[in-house]
């Protein structure tokens, strides 16, 4: 899979924040460059404004969404109201400490992976995580590749996978690498037609609604647009084959 005409293609420009710049993309097939990770819905809870700003854009220059809460209460509501494929949550928030937003996020059901963010050395705090509920921790100061790397792997292993390549019947998309192929051959993807294949492949089998697609796709400060998921899952169709998305008209998509 190759981003025709790269970074420089609107549709582009609905995936990323726009203050990035084509550092975000990485070399694909023939040159093009390409997003590296796509379809991933953070909640990054952080009271630090210059970690958090480090974190969001360096985070969302690897693809993600970043949704970002500068306290532990903000943190908790966004947690409780918004769904997240993942969070990172920072221990020591000022006003609410981090370990009982994660307690309150677990006692409501609310099953994300979180990935906590520790002082260095703080064992104790590694632990009361831990035994909070959280999937992994990383200590500060931290790289962002990492960050993704270990968001990444609490991913998979919430999927119920353990390898880094979605398959579904003939069709296999690597997240990492951003290659799609169908029965061997590639699939040359937009960005955002990459990032709402990858969102199903997540997810096969599950009936997912035009809204959640929405939500998972943009940011919450960005204008949303329902047609343009109907015109992106068309191209898909006409890509991958007519029968690999199935309407449930009313009530969403599956993947066939």
């Amino acid at each position: 899979m190759k981003l025709a005409k790269g970074c420089i293609e609107a549709e582009y420009w609905l995936y990323a924040a726009p203050h990035h710049s084509l550092s975000a993309c990485i070399a694909g097939p023939a040159g093009f460059p390409y997003p590296r990770e796509r379809t991933i819905r953070i909640l990054l809870v952080e009271d630090d404004p210059e970690l958090a700003r480090r974190l969001s854009d360096g985070l969302r220059g690897e693809g993600y969404v970043v949704e970002h809460a500068a306290s532990g209460k903000m943190g908790l509501g966004l947690g409780r109201e918004e769904d997240f494929d993942a969070a990172i949550l920072d221990l020591g928030l000022p006003d609410m400490q981090g370990v009982e937003v994660l307690r309150q996020w677990r006692k409501l059901h609310r099953e994300m992976p979180v990935l906590i963010l520790t002082a260095r050395g703080s064992w104790t705090e590694k632990v009361e995580g831990l035994n909070a509920g959280a999937d992994d921790y990383i200590t500060k100061p931290s790289h962002v590749q990492e960050i993704a790397a270990r968001l990444r792997a609490l991913m998979r292993r919430s999927a119920g996978r353990g390898s880094p390549v979605l398959v579904h019947n003939d069709i296999e998309v690597s997240p990492v690498s951003g290659t799609v192929s169908v029965a061997g051959k590639p699939v040359d993807l937009t960005a955002q037609e990459f990032r709402i294949l990858n969102y199903f492949m997540h997810r096969h089998g599950r009936l997912i609604s035009q809204n959640e697609l929405i939500e998972h796709l943009y940011p919450l400060e960005e204008e949303r647009d329902p047609n343009t998921i109907e015109v992106y899952i068309a191209r898909l169709r006409k890509k991958l084959g007519r029968d690999v998305i199935k309407t449930q008209r009313g009530l969403g998509y599956r993947l066939g």
